[in-house]
C-alpha cells in the first residue's frame, strides 16, 4: 500500500431454414480456474453484476476486492483513505455488510472466489471520523484499540520521529516493520489481544464467504506476526502478500513465502522493459529473473492502483501494448494472474467516482476501465484455463517484436508488439485442423489452419496476438430441417422467393432470394 502523500456476445440469428444448434463453450469448473480479476475500487453491488453477468462466464476463478472495513474518511475526494482503517465494521465507501454479503453470494453462485483486501499493518494517520461516522484519533479507537497497542520509539522503533526512513530498507527489518509507514499508527503485531483482534476481523469475512485474502503492507508486519494471526483463522483462505521486492533490502519477499503467496512486483517491472524492448528476451522469463519469486507462490500482474501511478510498469494509458502484456501473462507459465481494472485518472490522489462520499456503480466506458470484458482478454482467461500446468514449448522468434511459443500440446499462442502487421509460418505443437483463434485481434478469418506437419501460416496484426488450444477446432454448425408456410395470394407466372437474416438464406438481400421450387433444393408443397 502506498499513500503518495500523507497530507460472439450473445449473437442471435433468426434463420427460416437453417438453425444453428451449436452452443457457446461452458467455462471449466472453478476448480480448474485461478485467474483474478482485481476491480479495484468498484463498489459491491457493481461486483456483484460483475461476477454474475462477466467474470463467471469468462471463466474468471476469482475475484479480488477493496478493503471492506470502515476507514478514515475524506469525502471520496482521494483513493487512499480506504487503506487508513478506522474500526472492523463493515462500512465502507463501497457499501454495508449487507451488500457486501450480497455481493460474495452472487460471486459464488457465479463460480467466482471472493478475495478481500485486507488491512492488518496499521490504521490512520490522521483524520478524526470515518465513512461508518465512528469518531476516533490517531492513537485510540474505542471500543478495538487503545494507545498500548502501537509501536513506538525507543522499544520498537530506532527512529525517533516514529517514522520508517528511507535508509532502514537496506539495513533494519525493525524500523521496517515496527515503525510508521508515512505516519500511520503502527500496530503491535506481536501483542496477543492485537493479533487476536486482526483475526477476529479477518473471521468475520470468512464468516460472510470470503476465500482469502491480499494481505495489505505485509511488508511491514514481521512473517511471525502474520503467521501468528494466519494460524487463527478458520478453515483455509488463500492468502497472498504484498511484499515489494528491493535488491539487497533486509525485507525480501521470500521471507513470506513459508507463510503464503506473495504478489509479484517484479513481474510488471520487467514486461514494461520489455513490451518497450525486445519481447523476445522473455524466452527464459520466470524465477531465474532478477528478484522473481517461484511460480508456485507468485501472483502476477501487469499493474495495479500503486504502479500504474507510478512509472515502472504499464497501465491503461499504454493503451495496445498494455492489452498485449496481459494477453502474454495469460498465455505464460508463471504464477496466478490477476487482471486489473481501477478507474480513469488524471490526478493521482483521486479517488473514484463518487455521489456524497460513496463509489457510484461502475459504468464501463464511463470513468471506469474494464479491460477483464475486453474479447481478447476473456479469450485469453480461456487459453490460461485450458493450458494451465503445462510446459513452454515450440518458442519461436524471427525479431525482437514476434515471439511465439505453445504450453505442451495444449494450446498454441503468437505475439506481435511490433508496430505493422507480420506473416509468418510457425511450429504449434498442434494436430491438424482448423481452429478458432481466441484473441479476435489476429487472421481476419478468425481461424487458424495447422497442417499435417503440425505449422501454422498467420498473419498478425500490429500489436495483436493469435492463440489457439486443443480440442477448439471448428466444426460446420448443425443442421435442423425447419417446416413453415407461405400464405401468399398467386397467380399463373408468380414466383415466390425467401430470405433471411443468415448467409444461407442471402443475408436478406432480395436480389439474390431463393425461389420455393424444387431447383433450391427445397421441398416446397403448393397448396
Amino acid at each position: 500500500m502506498k499513500r503518495l502523500k500523507a497530507g460472439l456476445a450473445a449473437l442471435f440469428t433468426m434463420a427460416a431454414v437453417l438453425v444453428d444448434t451449436t452452443g457457446a463453450a461452458q467455462a471449466a469448473p472453478p476448480g480448474d480456474r485461478d485467474v483474478i480479476a482485481n476491480l479495484w475500487s468498484w463498489n459491491w453491488n457493481s461486483v456483484a453484476r460483475e461476477c454474475t453477468g462477466h467474470l463467471g462466464p469468462a471463466g474468471y476463478g476469482g475475484v479480488q476486492v477493496s478493503p471492506p472495513q470502515d476507514s478514515l474518511t475524506r469525502g471520496g475526494a482521494v483513493w487512499w483513505d480506504v487503506y487508513q482503517p478506522a474500526g472492523y465494521t463493515l462500512t465502507s465507501k463501497f457499501g454495508n455488510e449487507d451488500q457486501f454479503a450480497a455481493m460474495v453470494r452472487a460471486c459464488h453462485d457465479a463460480g467466482v472466489k471472493v478475495y478481500a483486501d485486507a488491512v492488518v499493518n496499521h490504521m490512520t494517520g490522521q483524520g478524526s471520523t470515518s465513512y461508518g461516522g465512528a469518531s476516533f484519533t490517531k492513537y485510540n479507537y474505542p471500543g478495538l484499540y487503545s494507545p498500548a497497542d502501537f509501536h513506538y520509539y525507543s522499544e520498537d522503533c530506532g527512529n525517533s520521529d516514529n517514522l520508517i526512513h528511507d535508509g532502514d530498507y537496506a539495513g533494519s527489518a525493525r524500523n521496517v516493520q515496527n515503525c510508521e509507514l508515512v505516519g500511520l499508527s503502527d500496530l503491535e503485531t506481536e501483542e496477543p489481544y492485537v493479533r487476536g483482534a486482526i483475526a477476529g476481523y479477518l473471521n468475520r469475512l470468512i464468516a460472510l464467504g470470503v476465500d482469502g485474502f491480499r494481505v495489505d503492507a505485509a511488508k511491514h508486519t514481521s512473517p511471525a506476526d502474520l503467521g501468528d494471526i494466519y494460524g487463527r483463522l478458520n478453515g483455509s483462505p488463500y492468502i497472498y502478500q504484498e511484499v515489494i521486492y528491493g535488491p539487497g533490502e533486509a525485507v525480501q519477499p521470500g521471507q513470506y513465502t513459508g507463510i503464503g503467496d506473495v504478489l509479484e512486483f517484479q513481474y510488471g517491472r520487467y514486461l514494461r522493459e520489455k513490451f518497450h524492448g525486445s519481447i523476445a528476451d522473455l524466452r527464459t522469463f520466470g524465477e531465474s529473473w532478477n528478484g522473481m519469486q517461484p511460480s508456485g507462490r507468485s501472483v502476477t500482474f501487469v499493474a495495479n492502483h500503486d504502479t500504474e501511478r507510478g512509472t515502472s510498469a504499464l497501465s491503461y494509458k499504454d493503451g495496445p501494448v498494455y492489452r498485449l502484456a496481459t494477453i502474454f501473462q495469460l498465455a505464460w507459465n508463471h504464477g496466478t494472474p490477476q487482471v486489473y481494472d481501477g478507474f480513469t485518472w488524471s490526478d493521482r490522489e483521486a479517488g473514484p467516482p463518487h455521489s456524497n462520499g460513496f463509489v457510484r456503480d461502475a459504468v464501463c466506458g464511463s470513468g471506469w476501465e474494464c479491460l477483464h470484458r475486453d474479447p481478447a482478454i476473456t479469450g485469453m482467461v480461456r487459453f490460461h484455463n485450458a493450458v494451465r500446468g503445462t510446459p513452454v514449448a515450440n518458442w519461436s522468434s524471427p525479431n525482437p517484436d514476434v515471439i511465439a511459443f505453445s504450453r505442451g500440446a495444449a494450446g498454441w499462442i503468437v505475439i506481435n508488439n511490433g508496430t505493422g502487421s507480420y506473416a509468418g509460418t510457425f511450429p504449434t505443437g498442434l494436430p491438424a485442423g482448423t481452429y478458432a483463434d481466441l484473441t479476435g485481434t489476429g487472421t481476419g478469418t478468425g481461424t487458424v489452419t495447422v497442417n499435417g506437419g503440425g505449422q501454422a501460416a498467420v498473419t498478425v496484426p500490429a500489436r495483436g496476438a493469435v492463440a489457439i488450444v486443443a480440442g477448439g477446432t471448428t466444426t460446420p454448425p448443425a443442421q435442423v430441417p425447419v417446416t413453415f408456410g407461405v400464405h401468399a395470394t398467386t397467380t399463373w407466372g408468380t414466383n415466390v422467393h425467401l430470405a433471411g437474416s443468415i448467409g444461407a438464406l442471402k443475408n436478406r438481400n432480395p436480389a439474390e432470394a431463393i425461389p420455393l421450387s424444387s431447383a433450391a433444393a427445397i421441398d416446397a408443397t403448393w397448396k
